[in-house]
């Protein structure tokens, strides 16, 4: 009996899938043997399975560029954008390449803005950052400055950067502390955090924060001049002089740090260290003469005795920027300055004299200028002088806020109320302030060592009961003062009505006419503050006459002792003249 021969195994067939994937290996492969024909005929036929998939497109772009063919790929790369996916902006940077070697310089440099200012991953960012210098080069002038989307927390640095150089403190400290949440690393940003907290006056913060940058990074030269200054200004005296002794053996180069090293051994009184930076920096930069740099250089000649070269330089910046009045005024205190009657400027800024500018405007009685409002190192001044200065500068900076009146001086005034170590007059007259400048809703405030909140669109006194017209008097008054009286003058008389009720409560006067009170108010604020002024003028000013004007500011002296105080001031005065 024959056997059956077995049957041979059927040989395995493996079906080929032909699909954009199976086209797309085989275009990798001839990629590989750098077969660009064979690679593009296969990404041709991939797009034919998947037209919609837009990376299948830039892949048949890509091999177009490399085979030479830029328009070609640039007129798929722009089908992309405006038909498949909007969001693939690497096609910008393709179609960037592809325009510059066609040396279409223009068009090139559209394309990478576009890229630059549109994704914000960022895959091919430093290429297009060394793309933007080859496309300067060529073009032979200044490039679009595009806003880097991709660099966005660079982006919002800049802006906390404008914002510090505004004044805009508050603002400022917000924005940098969300990028450091974001971005630890990011050492300018913790440096300007520094010195945002350092204008607002809350040294140590600005302390701890340049600390953490040189926990980072031992040999910053920012954060070393930034902390010197720091501690030096609050008790660190130590710290500050071993700081500045490494400070004395650096030599930057670049302008930038020769600049930062120079100021700060100023401030540090360091002035001999200061001058030497800075006569070099008028050396190198000697094509370009800059009011700023030369008032610097002035300011350190002056505190080493080189008076005839610190007027010779204000000169030449007097001569450059009239307008400012820096140079001019120490020009014009330079005898003093020879003679030992003036000090020589501790201030490295390019202002005048925090204290003459307060002066000069309230002797001119207008209105706070523009600058003094926006000037970033004005007010700082302002800012420190709130938190570091005497009574007297504190109570000149709450009443020049009232003429500021934008959120940072509201938050600075708010801080303010909350230390329990300032002066209560000083916190009622801030709270004062801030209902004139529109803050109206509850303040928290430590006044008489008690922690209170200020209801809103309350003032800062105690009246014994509601009363409208006790209430009436107040507008009476405030409506026509309030352009005459600076917020002192109009707190005073505020206060002083208050007191005159709480002093005769429960039997307070009767009240028919609210302008007779209002009168006999202004009158005697007006006194208490050396204004001139006659009854007769208070009479005609609210519509009543001289002899109820006179009836009710007896009234009030009785009650609460004006004249005696005033007496006591004027002697206390002289006292103190002599």
């Amino acid at each position: 009996m024959r056997k059956k021969n077995k049957a041979a195994p059927r040989a395995k067939i493996i079906p080929i899938q032909l699909d954009a994937a199976f086209f797309y290996e085989r275009a990798v492969r001839s990629l590989d043997r750098f077969r660009y024909d064979k690679a593009l005929r296969y990404f041709r036929k991939a797009v034919e399975y998947e037209p919609d998939n837009p990376v299948n497109h830039c892949n048949m772009a890509g091999i177009l560029s490399e085979m030479g063919n830029y328009e070609e790929s640039n007129n798929i790369l722009k089908k992309v954008l405006d038909e498949l996916d909007p969001s693939m902006t690497e096609c910008w940077f393709y179609m960037a390449n592809n325009y510059a070697n066609m040396e279409m310089y223009e068009a090139a440099e559209e394309a990478l803005v576009q890229y630059l200012e549109e994704d914000a991953d960022g895959q091919f960012l430093e290429e297009a950052e060394e793309m933007m210098d080859l496309l300067h080069y060529e073009l032979d002038r200044p490039l679009k400055q595009p806003v880097v989307k991709a660099r966005g927390r660079l982006h919002d640095h800049e802006r906390a950067r404008q914002l510090l150089e505004e004044g805009k403190f508050v603002e400022a400290v917000k924005l940098l502390k969300t990028i450091i949440e974001e971005q630890p690393e990011f050492l300018a940003a913790r440096n300007n955090l520094a010195l945002a907290y350092y204008y607002m006056g809350l040294f140590d913060q600005a302390a701890d924060t340049v600390r953490d940058v040189l926990k980072m990074d031992a040999g910053n030269l920012h954060a070393l001049c930034n902390l010197a200054i720091f501690r030096m200004h609050n008790g660190g005296r130590e710290e500050a002089l071993a700081i500045v002794g490494a400070l004395r053996k650096m030599v930057p180069m670049q302008p930038e740090l020769a600049f930062k090293l120079a100021t700060t051994m100023g401030i540090l009184g360091e002035h001999e260290a200061a001058y030497g930076h800075f006569r070099r920096l008028l050396r190198e930069l000697s094509g370009h003469r800059d009011p700023c740099l030369l008032h610097y250089t002035a300011v350190a000649a002056s505190n080493i005795g080189r008076l005839d070269e610190a007027a010779r330089l204000w000169k030449e910046a007097a001569l450059l920027d009239p307008e400012a009045g820096v140079a001019e005024y120490y020009l014009q205190h330079l005898d003093d300055l020879k003679s030992g009657r003036m000090s020589p400027p501790s201030s490295y800024h390019y202002h005048l004299p925090f204290e003459e500018q307060l002066r000069r405007w309230e002797g001119s009685g207008d209105e706070l200028p523009e600058r003094m409002k926006r000037d970033p190192l004005v007010r700082s001044s302002f800012f420190w002088a709130l938190r570091h200065g005497d009574r007297r500068m504190k109570l000149q900076v709450i009443q020049a806020f009232s003429l500021v009146g934008d959120d940072e001086v509201k938050e600075a005034l708010r801080e303010f109320l909350r230390l329990p170590e300032e002066d209560d007059m000083l916190k009622r007259v801030a709270v004062f302030v801030l209902r004139g400048i529109g803050d109206n809703g509850p303040i928290e405030a430590v006044l008489g060592g008690e922690r209170v909140v200020i209801e809103a669109n309350r003032m800062p006194v105690r009246m014994p009961a509601a009363n409208a017209r006790w209430q009436a008097v107040i507008e009476a008054a405030m409506q026509r003062i309030k352009n005459r009286f600076d917020a002192v003058q109009q707190h005073d008389l505020l206060t002083l009505w208050a007191e005159f009720l709480q002093r005769l409560y429960p039997e307070t006067p009767v009240i028919r006419k609210a302008e007779g009170w209002a009168a006999a108010l202004e009158y005697l604020t007006a006194k208490m503050h050396r204004k001139g002024i006659t009854f007769e003028e208070a009479a005609m000013r609210y519509g009543v006459s001289a002899a109820t004007v006179c009836k009710h500011v007896r009234r009030i002296d009785e009650v609460c002792g004006i004249r005696d105080r005033m007496k006591a001031a004027h002697m206390q005065g002289e006292a103190e003249g002599d």
